[in-house]
């Protein structure tokens, strides 16, 4: 079976820095726990960085959300460093201008993936939405998310992300 394993946004600014918020920290040890047992069990580790410019309050998104952060170049964009430690040259980095990656998509509807599992930050934005896009890029393949390896600003958003998920087809394991 063709594995995957999809760490969303683990970058600064969503754990300590312009968007980070209380228990994004608690992601982090689980995490780094399914990177190691993803390495050991021939999964592609894959990686999206949220990824913006200077021009980032000029962008709809900037008009919603009128915190700049993911600006590359800067600390906040960097992964966090327990992460970025377990990060290898030939994993795939997907840097996206909004929440989902339709690169991402494509990449995982090229590859053919049979089972994919999502982890990361914000549960509510991002990894949502990017569940959402491997499921149209997959439709056949198992979509995992791992409730203890995700979570969101506010428990209520976590709850109803969670619920949003396994209506979708998208499997929550904790």
């Amino acid at each position: 079976m063709k594995n995957a394993l999809i760490v969303v946004d683990m970058q600064n600014d969503f754990v300590d820095g312009a968007l980070g918020f209380e228990g994004a920290q608690k992601v982090i040890p689980v995490i780094t726990q399914k990177i190691k047992a993803a390495r050991k069990s021939d999964t592609r580790v894959i990686f999206t960085m949220d990824t913006h410019y200077d021009d980032y309050l000029e962008t709809v998104e900037g008009d919603h959300l009128p915190v700049p952060h993911g600006i590359e170049g800067t600390h906040g964009h960097a992964l966090v460093e327990a992460i970025n430690a377990l990060k290898k040259a030939a994993d795939p980095v997907f840097k996206k201008p909004t929440f989902p990656s339709l690169d991402l998509a494509n990449y995982l509807k090229q590859e053919g993936y049979e089972h994919v599992e999502l982890c990361g930050l914000v549960s509510s934005m991002c990894v949502i939405s990017n569940a959402v896009m491997a499921k149209a890029a997959l439709p056949n393949a198992k979509i995992v998310v791992d409730a203890t390896a995700t979570t969101t600003f506010d428990s209520t958003f976590q709850t109803q992300t969670l619920s949003m998920l396994t209506h979708l087809h998208i499997d929550v394991i904790e």
